[in-house]
C-alpha cells in the first residue's frame, strides 16, 4: 500500500507528525487486558438489571405480575410499564431533525414514534423490553425473570415492509394512518423524456438483506449518583455521549449539567452503538430511584434480536442509456425496513437517495425513497448507514447495463465517470444538510484505473475464456466484479477540541468525538504535536467525556477526523501562539523573534534565551512581568474550538474482486481483492490501512455470511453465532491496497473520512464477481448473502428458466 506519509512529508520538510504510520498508543494498554470498559468499572453496593423482553412480534399486553418476582431471592426492585409511566417515551431527536433546508426544499414526510422505556399496552417486535428486575447480581435478576407472569393477546405480523404500505395491512402504531414512517422523492432533469428516447432501459428489482454490527462488546451501561453533590455520573459504551447526556436529563427532569456522561473504553460501534436505547435511559432512573449504583450489560442474544439492526432495503431500479452507454436518466423506487420504531428518521433513507448516483454523472433523475414500519427489530445506521444498500442495487444495474449494451462492465463505468476537472460537481440533487449537493474534489477515473491495473483484468479475462474453452476445471469458474462508490464525510453541525497545558508541561487535549476501535488517541495527537509544536509523547487525549467538552456530538458518520481533528488544529495552532506570546513576556523579546519547536520556545538566533512549558505554563504572575490586558492569565495556556464544516468532505473508491465459484458446492472463493480509496491527506497511514480494512472485512460479512433472518411470524432464526454467521479472519483474504490523495478543500487538513468507506463497495463487489463468473448459467444476483446453497439455489434457478 503506497502511503499518505510520503506526500504530507513533502509538504512539512519532514517534520510533520502528520503523515506518519505512528504505532497506536492506545495498543499496549489494550493488549496488556488494562482497557477500561463499562463491565470493568467496579462501583461498590452495585445491583444488576436484567430485561425481560417479548417473545411475541406484535401482541396486547393484557397483564403483567411481578408478584411472585418480587419475593426472589436478591431481588430489589421489579419495574413494568405502569412504574415509569410518569417518565417520557424515547425520541432519538437529533437524528430525527429535519435540516430546515431539506425541509424546504423536499417537503419530506417524518412520522415519531416515540418508544415507552417499558412497553404497557402493546409490544411491537421479539425482544422489546416489558419488564426490569433490579438485583444483587445478574443471575438472581435473570432467575426473577422467569417468574414475571405476562399474558399477552398475539395480534397480526407484519414482516415483509412491502405488505406492510398495503391498504388492508394492520397498523403497528394505531395513532398513525398507515405503516409509513418516512417518504421523500427528488427529481433532477426530464427523467420521462429521456427514458421514452433512450437506446437501452435495464429495469431490476434488487434487495439488500438485514444483518448487524455485532460488536465485540456489547452494550452496557451503569450509573451511579454521588450522595455528596446529588449529581450523577453514568459510563456507557455510547458513540454520542452528549446526546446520551442531554436525553437523560430531559427524561429525569434534570439540567444537562446534573449529568455526567463518559464514555470510557467502547469494543467496537459501527452505528449500532450511535442511537440512544431505552435501557440508556433506565438504568440511569433507577440508579437515582433506588440510591444505589446500577449496571446492566447485554448479552449476545440481546444484541442479535434487540439492539438496533441495518441494512433492508429494495430498490426497483431503472437505468437509462444511449448506445454508447451513456447514462442519460436514473429512476429508482426504495423501500427501506424500519422495523417497529422510527428511530432515525431520513438518515439511512436519505443517505442512500443522495449516494445512488456515486460517482457517475446522470443528468436526469427520479428518487423516491420510503421508510416502512413492520415487526421486527427497528433498523439504524450501521457501518456504510445507506449508502452498502444504495451502491448495491447502482452497482448491479451497471452491470446489468453493461451485460444489455455489451460493453465490459470496467469500461461502461469509465465512460459515465465524473471527471476531476468538473470538480466541483453540482449532481442537482439536496445533500442531507440540505444544501446543494456538490463532490468538492476527487479523481474517480484514476481511482477506476488503479482499480482495474491491479485486478489484472485482461489477465484474468484470458483465464476465463481458456477454462470455458477447455471446460471449467472442476466445475469451478473465474469472474470479476468492480463497484464505485462515493462517500459524504465530515456531517456536522460541529465539534469541540480543548487544548490546555499543565504545569508539569504536558498537554492535555479533550474533543467530543469519543473512539470505538478508531485510534483517536495516536491520530489527534499527531494532528495537535504538529500544530503547537510538541513532541507526541507529551499530549494525553481524552474522548467522550462530558465534563471535559460540554459541547460535543460524537463518533458517526465518518465525521471524528474531519470535525475533531480540524478543531484540533484550529485549538492547537491557537495555543501555539499563546504560548509564544507567553514566552516573550517571560523572556522580554519579541514574539517574532521566537520558535516553538519540540516543547522549547528559543530564539531564532544561535545563544538566544529559550524556555520549556514546564517552565512556562502555569506559573503564578512574576513582579515586572507585564500581563495581557485582557483579563486573561497569560501563563493559563488553554484554547478551545467549535469546528463547523462548511460542507460535506466527499471520499470516494474502487473495489475489484476476483472469485472462483464452485458450481457443485456453491463456495466462493476470493482470489483477489483491489480496493483503491482516496480521503484527501491521511494524518496516520497505519490507522487508516486498518479502518479500510476492518470495513472490507464487514462488508464481506454481509456480502457471503451475515444475514438476520425472520419468519413469517416474526420470530428471528438466527439468534446465535451457531446460526448468524460472522466471518473471521481466515474468510477475509489479504487485501491488495492503493489510494490517491485529492485534498478536500473543506477543511483546514485537507482531509475526508473513512472510517466507514472500505464497507460500502464489497457487497456489490462480490455480487458483480459471482455473477460474471456463473455467466454461462444466465445467473443474475439480486440479493445476498451468497451463501452456498444461495449460489446452488441461483444456478437451479437458471436452469429452470
Amino acid at each position: 500500500m503506497s502511503h499518505a506519509s510520503d506526500r504530507n512529508r513533502s509538504d512539512n520538510d519532514g517534520a510533520s507528525w502528520i503523515g506518519r504510520s505512528v504505532p497506536r498508543v492506545e495498543d499496549d494498554r489494550l493488549l496488556r487486558g488494562d482497557g477500561r470498559y463499562v463491565d470493568d468499572i467496579a462501583l461498590p453496593g452495585a445491583v444488576e438489571a436484567a430485561f425481560l423482553r417479548s417473545p411475541h412480534a406484535h401482541a396486547r399486553i393484557e397483564s403483567v405480575d411481578v408478584t411472585a418476582a418480587l419475593t426472589a431471592p436478591g431481588v430489589v426492585a421489579v419495574w413494568t410499564g405502569d412504574d415509569v409511566a410518569d417518565l417520557p417515551a424515547m425520541l432519538n431527536k437529533e437524528e430525527l431533525r429535519t435540516p430546515p433546508g431539506l425541509a424546504a426544499l423536499l417537503d419530506p414526510l417524518v412520522r415519531m414514534t416515540p418508544m415507552p422505556l417499558l412497553a404497557r399496552e402493546k409490544v411491537l417486535y421479539v425482544g422489546q423490553p416489558v419488564a426490569v428486575v433490579l438485583a444483587e447480581n445478574r443471575y438472581l435478576a435473570e432467575d426473577a425473570l422467569e417468574l414475571v407472569e405476562v399474558r399477552y393477546a398475539p395480534l397480526p405480523v407484519l414482516v415483509d415492509p412491502e405488505h406492510a404500505l398495503r391498504e388492508d395491512a394492520v397498523r403497528l402504531h394505531e395513532d398513525l394512518p398507515d405503516n409509513t414512517a418516512v417518504a421523500v422523492a427528488t427529481r433532477v432533469g426530464d427523467p420521462e423524456t429521456a427514458f421514452a428516447g433512450a437506446h437501452a432501459v435495464v429495469s431490476e428489482r434488487f434487495e439488500a438483506h438485514r444483518y448487524v454490527a455485532s460488536p465485540i462488546e456489547t452494550r452496557a451501561v451503569s450509573a451511579q449518583v454521588d450522595p455528596y453533590s446529588g449529581r450523577l455520573t453514568v459510563w456507557s459504551g455510547t458513540q454520542t455521549p452528549h446526546r446520551l447526556r442531554d436525553a437523560i436529563a430531559h427524561t429525569l427532569g434534570l439540567e444537562s449539567a446534573a449529568v455526567h456522561v463518559i464514555a470510557a473504553d467502547v469494543g467496537g460501534g459501527f452505528g449500532q452503538k450511535g442511537i440512544l436505547y431505552v435501557e440508556e435511559l433506565l438504568v440511569p432512573h433507577a440508579a437515582r430511584r433506588l440510591g444505589r449504583p446500577v449496571l446492566w450489560r447485554e448479552d449476545r442474544n440481546e444484541n442479535l434480536t434487540a439492539s438496533s439492526h441495518a441494512r433492508e432495503q429494495i430498490h426497483r431500479i431503472e437505468l437509462a442509456a444511449d448506445a454508447e452507454g451513456r447514462i442519460v436518466a436514473v429512476r429508482d423506487r426504495i423501500t427501506v425496513n424500519f422495523g417497529a420504531f422510527n428511530m432515525t428518521g431520513l438518515v439511512v433513507p436519505y443517505n442512500s437517495l443522495c449516494h445512488l448516483l456515486g460517482p457517475y454523472r446522470v443528468p436526469n433523475v427520479h428518487i423516491d425513497v420510503t421508510g416502512v414500519l413492520t415487526n421486527t427489530t427497528f433498523a439504524t445506521p450501521y457501518r456504510g448507514a445507506g449508502r452498502p444498500e444504495t451502491v448495491f442495487a447502482m452497482e448491479r444495474a451497471m452491470d446489468r447495463l453493461a451485460t444489455e449494451l455489451g460493453i465490459d462492465p470496467e469500461e461502461l463505468r469509465a465512460r459515465n465517470l465524473v471527471r476531476p476537472d468538473e470538480m466541483p460537481y453540482a449532481t442537482g440533487l439536496v445533500d442531507r444538510s440540505g444544501s446543494p449537493q456538490s463532490y468538492d474534489s476527487g479523481d474517480f477515473p484514476e481511482l477506476l484505473r488503479r482499480a482495474v491495473a491491479k485486478a489484472d483484468v485482461e489477465g484474468v479475462r484470458a483465464r476465463q475464456r481458456s477454462r470455458r474453452r477447455e471446460g471449467a476445471r472442476a466445475g469451478k469458474h473465474l469472474g470479476i466484479g468492480f463497484a464505485l462508490y462515493i462517500e459524504a464525510t465530515g456531517l456536522g453541525p460541529f465539534e469541540t477540541a480543548r487544548i490546555d497545558i499543565a504545569p508539569s508541561g504536558r498537554v492535555r487535549l479533550a474533543i467530543g468525538a469519543p473512539s470505538q476501535g478508531q485510534g483517536h488517541r495516536t491520530s489527534m495527537a499527531q494532528i495537535a504535536a504538529d500544530a503547537i509544536g510538541v513532541p507526541l509523547d507529551v499530549i494525553d487525549v481524552i474522548g467522550g467525556d462530558t465534563d471535559a467538552t460540554p459541547f460535543g456530538v460524537g463518533t458517526i458518520a465518518s465525521r471524528a477526523l474531519v470535525n475533531a481533528g480540524n478543531a484540533t488544529h484550529r485549538a492547537g495552532r491557537l495555543v501555539r501562539e499563546r504560548i509564544v506570546e507567553a514566552a516573550a513576556r517571560r523572556l522580554g523579546v519579541t514574539a517574532d523573534s521566537l520558535v516553538l519547536s519540540d516543547g522549547v520556545v528559543s530564539s531564532d538566533k544561535p545563544g538566544g534565551p529559550s524556555i520549556g512549558l514546564a517552565d512556562l505554563a502555569g506559573k503564578a504572575p512574576l513582579p515586572g512581568i507585564p500581563e495581557p490586558t485582557d483579563g486573561r492569565h497569560g501563563t493559563e495556556i488553554s484554547e478551545t474550538v467549535h469546528f463547523r464544516p462548511p460542507g460535506f468532505a466527499v471520499a470516494s473508491g474502487a473495489h475489484a474482486a476476483v472469485v472462483e465459484v464452485d458450481e457443485h458446492t456453491g463456495e466462493i472463493e476470493i482470489l483477489h481483492y483491489v480496493v483503491v480509496h482516496d480521503a484527501g491527506n491521511i494524518v496516520n497511514p497505519m490507522i487508516a490501512e486498518g479502518q479500510v480494512t476492518g470495513g472490507i472485512a464487514q462488508g464481506i460479512g454481509g456480502a457471503l455470511y451475515e444475514e438476520m433472518v425472520y419468519g413469517p411470524d416474526g420470530q428471528p432464526r438466527t439468534g446465535t453465532y451457531m446460526d448468524y454467521l460472522v466471518p473471521t479472519s481466515s474468510e477475509i483474504p489479504d487485501l491488495d491496497m492503493d489510494e490517491i490523495f485529492t485534498p478536500s478543500p473543506m477543511n483546514d487538513l485537507g482531509v475526508k473520512g473513512l472510517g466507514e468507506g472500505g464497507a460500502i463497495a464489497p457487497q456489490a463487489v462480490l455480487a458483480g464477481a459471482v455473477e460474471d463468473a456463473l455467466r454461462p448459467f444466465g445467473v443474475v444476483v439480486r440479493r445476498g448473502p451468497l451463501s452456498p446453497s444461495r449460489v446452488r439455489a441461483l444456478i437451479r434457478a437458471a436452469a429452470d428458466s
